[in-house]
């Protein structure tokens, strides 16, 4: 990042010599640089997790037109250029101990397939990277889909095909607490040490299948567990660097994002504020630590009750979040450039799943193009921004799905 400011700097002040020493001739024809709101418009933007299903399960609402409440709705996506927002097939880790994970997931699916059925000028499945340039091509905003928590599986291989044939393209293989596939970062209890022994089958069946492996969510020995036996590149699907946040272990280390980017995945960076600095990680630990307690209180609530109803009950008596800002956010897009390349970093928002802690300057889906002008004035290049916008993810999507192909075509 500092070789690219120094080249920047230098450039500006030779031109400032040249421009002393003569007066140049203006070249009439030179095109002028796309601005911010052309990259976003012109670039496939991918943003691999957004809550809109959930919130939707849990609050009706027709996003096909403005909403009133959520940070995802078609018109502000359109302002802002999302081209493919991967919508996220959330099940909340308590229902696989009351066995009804799998039958939520269907019920996410089929509610996401009928939104496409009553808006298909608008929205389309994509189930495949080609799939996204096609729709872009045609105007359709794409809706690929990410499982979020590998519950659903329920302990039968069978079922990531079956997940796979209707739409999943990723799968987060464990939530906020530990499952019968792996460890959570968010657990204390890491029963596995890692995966179980059928979360690497689990792993494995993914790469044959065609469906990307997303390591956040997962505890760091799940993820080096994953990183040794993946075939296929994996994905973090909405994780930020644990160099800002030291100890959140739901972000990566350094050492983690290098080993990605060695076996070609990318970390997707969450915009939540608690997962871009110190300080907001620090209020927010206090908060969900007050959030149990405040369970016990009430059991008449449930976790997702917390998620959605606490927050104004704790900012009443704490004070609001602190929010992170633009620039804080572009630190560890920064941060993920320096420390491998920009070929290994993406957005993966986490609109609707973040609840209050959203960035100043980027509070919903039309905010792109001001994360597209941030990168503009630090110096990337637009073929630069388009790979952090999408094509890096689009990449590595069809490198697993490569993967399955030719694993098929040989057996």
């Amino acid at each position: 990042m500092m070789n690219r400011i120094l080249v920047i700097a230098a450039t500006s002040l030779l031109l400032a010599a040249c421009n002393e020493s003569a007066e140049l001739p203006v070249d009439s024809t030179a095109a002028a640089a796309p601005d911010a709101i052309t990259i976003a418009g012109n670039s496939i933007i991918v943003d691999t997790h957004i809550d809109v299903p959930y919130r939707l399960n849990a609050k009706p609402e027709d996003i096909s037109e403005a909403t009133e409440s959520g940070d995802f709705d078609y018109p502000r996506a359109v302002d802002g250029g999302l081209n493919a927002p991967f919508m996220s097939i959330y099940t909340p880790a308590s229902l696989e101990a009351e066995g009804k994970s799998k039958e939520v997931a269907e019920t996410l699916i089929d509610m996401l397939n009928g939104i496409v059925a009553q808006s298909p000028d608008k929205f389309a499945i994509a189930r495949s990277p080609s799939d996204v340039r096609e729709q872009f091509a045609a105007g359709i905003m794409s809706l690929p889909m990410g499982m979020e928590n590998g519950s659903p599986i329920e302990g039968d291989l069978a079922n990531i095909r079956h997940f796979y044939d209707r739409g999943i393209s990723y799968i987060t293989l464990a939530h906020s607490l530990s499952n019968h596939i792996s460890d959570s970062s968010y657990d204390t209890n890491h029963q596995w040490n890692g995966l179980s022994d059928f979360g690497k089958d689990v792993v494995l069946e993914m790469n044959r299948v065609g469906i990307m492996v997303d390591i956040s969510h997962v505890s760091d020995d799940a993820f080096w567990q994953v990183m040794e036996i993946s075939a296929a590149p994996a994905i973090a699907s909405h994780s930020s660097a644990r160099h800002f946040t030291p100890d959140f272990e739901r972000n990566m280390s350094d050492e983690m994002i290098l080993k990605l980017a060695e076996c070609g995945g990318v970390i997707q960076i969450n915009f939540g504020s608690s997962f871009i600095t110190a300080e907001a990680r620090e209020y927010s630990t206090a908060r969900s630590d007050a959030s149990k307690q405040w369970l016990i209180d009430n059991p008449e609530y449930t976790e997702v009750d917390s998620y959605r109803l606490f927050p104004a009950i704790y900012a009443a008596e704490n004070g609001a979040l602190p929010f992170a800002t633009l620039d804080q956010v572009l630190d560890h897009i920064d941060h993920v450039v320096d420390l491998t390349s920009v070929d290994h970093v993406g957005i993966g928002s986490d609109y609707d799943g973040v609840g209050d802690s959203l960035p100043i300057g980027l509070k919903d889906v039309a905010s792109y193009p001001t994360l597209v002008q941030g990168l503009l004035d630090r110096g990337y290049s637009e073929e630069d921004i388009r790979k952090i916008l999408g094509e890096n993810l689009l990449r590595v999507w069809q490198a697993v799905q490569d993967y399955a192909a030719i694993t098929s075509s040989s057996t």
